[in-house]
């Protein structure tokens, strides 16, 4: 098997009104696709946009408490925070003369 990867498939199966598939046939056939390629891939899609959706929120919210925590109570400045500093004020010194 050079290059090639072997997949484990499983089932699916959904029941749905007869009104839902003409609609999901239709799509497929506008598309291309068989409807279980069609519906597969949409499945996919937006399985993967909620996942990266709840991602932003969860992250977002929690950036924003660390934030805010840190303005209200921020770290004293360490060694290299003070050396960087101190950088600064000589760099921007010599660049005034």
């Amino acid at each position: 098997m050079d290059g090639e990867q072997t997949y484990r498939t499983e089932r699916l199966g959904a029941r749905v009104p007869a009104d839902v598939k003409a609609t999901l046939q239709r799509a497929a056939d506008l598309t291309g696709r068989s409807l279980s390629d069609f519906v597969i891939a949409s499945a996919q899609a937006a399985a993967e946009e909620t996942i990266r959706q709840h991602a932003i929120m969860e992250l977002t919210a929690r950036d924003s408490r660390l934030l805010a925590e840190a303005l209200l109570n921020p770290p004293e400045p360490n060694a290299r925070l003070r050396a960087a500093f101190e950088d600064y004020d000589r760099f921007t010194d010599q660049r005034a003369r």
